[in-house]
């Protein structure tokens, strides 16, 4: 079953968040119909030859190419990580395998498919945690004490017990309950604790983690006496009554299979791990990364303490802005998996004006929401929104251009005093036009040397 965004309107919701790069968003837009066409297809012989069209996109940083991606994912409620190429190694290297990217992506989505699973459990979860709090309100006995019901006296104990059930439930709906002690039987920590000092060596995390599932297997769980006040036992069985109720069998599955169907992995830096030609070692290093990398995108089993992960259908996008090297320094089968290429343009002044103003959440409306809890009414004016992109510009002109992300030091420049000294502009009208830019950054005009003011 197709969903109700069709690539234009994708488009048109990126739209609402990042400014310019058309060709970007269509390309993604189409990639993620793609996907939803695929398996809108049912038995369809064909389903499973159809593999996704990978998507490299080249581009300076701070241009929107890692925005497009989450935004994509956001919007497709799909799995999504963001990995650096240059925190892997070849394997054989100290560094993280390069599988380890699959296995975040699935522990990414066991934790969205529990949280809807949380969502739909959670009214029956605490209705009866109110019943258990109740019990322990009303028989002052521990959870394991049950009523002898062979005693002729328990229908007028029933009775009694169901008055003084409805007396405590409206107390604690109330809220007039949350100081009171009761006495819970609460699981101990699981077993000794047995230090894993792997963390320190790169790509030992998922070892460390089955060593620790291990260890909650082989020692059991005990049950220890504890008081705790009512606010304190409601969050404990709350949470205990969500486990019982959720299957992690069924999460798990249904993880594995979005994965698989949905899953959306952004390779950032990949021009950093691109040969350039020479011989030396850390070219070898560099074209090694690629060959790992490459089973994954041609599509391979990569195993996890889950279950099994295909990546066959696996979403990749990768990113890089290709200063030195280019896209045809990456080994021919790799460049063979991203046959959809985008090119990312440079901001100019015009597209940080958009940037300022445009989006849902703009950095404008960012500073007036937050100076707004000071009661400091920040107005933006157009004289003024020119005047910041032309310091944006310029800096990225001059120095490394680090595209839009330069305006969050500038806007943080910008608005400093304000910031530190609310006090002195509340209850009225902070008027952000050229003028008020120009003086809050005169000294730095004056030096004409903006860097040492602005990263």
């Amino acid at each position: 079953m197709l969903s109700s965004f069709k690539p234009v309107e994708i488009v048109h919701h990126l739209d609402e968040f990042i400014v310019g790069q058309k060709d970007a968003k269509k390309a993604v837009a189409i990639a993620l119909r793609n996907r939803e066409r695929r398996l809108a297809l049912g038995e369809h012989p064909l389903r499973e030859e159809i593999h996704p069209k990978n998507i490299i996109m080249i581009g300076p940083t701070g241009v929107g190419k890692t925005e497009i991606a989450r935004r994509l994912a956001k919007l497709s409620n799909a799995p999504f990580i963001k990995v650096e190429a240059t925190k892997f190694t070849e394997v054989g290297y100290v560094g993280r395998d390069v599988e380890s990217m699959v296995r975040d992506l699935l522990m990414l989505a066991i934790k969205m498919v529990r949280a809807e699973s949380e969502e739909h459990a959670k009214a029956e979860a605490e209705r009866r945690t109110e019943e258990r709090l109740l019990d322990l309100l009303v028989s002052g006995k521990s959870e394991t004490q049950s009523i002898d019901t062979t005693n002729p006296a328990v229908a007028t104990v029933d009775e009694d017990e169901k008055i003084a059930r409805d007396i405590f439930r409206k107390k604690l709906k109330a809220g007039q309950l949350e100081d009171r002690e009761v006495e819970l039987k609460m699981p101990q920590q699981a077993g000794p604790q047995v230090a894993v000092q792997m963390m320190a060596i790169p790509g030992m995390e998922e070892l460390e983690n089955q060593m620790q599932n291990v260890l909650g297997d082989i020692f059991p769980k005990k049950k220890e006496r504890k008081k705790m006040t009512i606010k304190e036992a409601r969050k404990a069985l709350y949470q205990e009554e969500l486990d019982a109720l959720i299957d992690m069998e069924k999460i798990k599955d249904e993880a594995i299979k979005r994965t698989e169907n949905s899953g959306i992995i952004f390779i950032d830096e990949i021009d950093k791990i691109a040969s350039r030609g020479s011989k030396g070692s850390p070219d070898i290093s560099r074209e090694g990364v690629q060959r790992d990398i490459l089973p994954l995108v041609e599509g391979s089993t990569v195993n996890t303490r889950h279950g099994s992960v295909k990546t066959d259908h696996i979403l990749f996008i990768a990113a890089g802005a290709f200063h030195i090297s280019s896209v045809t320094d990456l080994i021919p089968e790799l460049q063979g998996r991203f046959p959809i290429r985008v090119e990312l343009k440079p901001l100019l002044k015009e597209d940080y004006i958009s940037i300022l103003k445009t989006p849902k959440n703009a950095l404008s409306k960012q500073y007036q929401a937050l100076l707004s809890t000071e009661n400091v009414n920040v107005v933006f004016e157009a004289s003024g929104y020119e005047a910041i992109a032309e310091i944006a510009y310029e800096m990225n002109s001059r120095n490394e251009n680090i595209g839009a992300r330069r305006l969050h030091t500038i806007l943080e420049k910008l608005f400093e005093r304000v910031s530190f000294t609310p006090e002195e502009f509340a209850m009225s009208d902070v008027v952000v036009d050229r003028e008020f830019v120009e003086k809050e950054f005169t000294e730095i005009v004056k030096n004409q040397d903006l860097s040492k003011f602005i990263l």
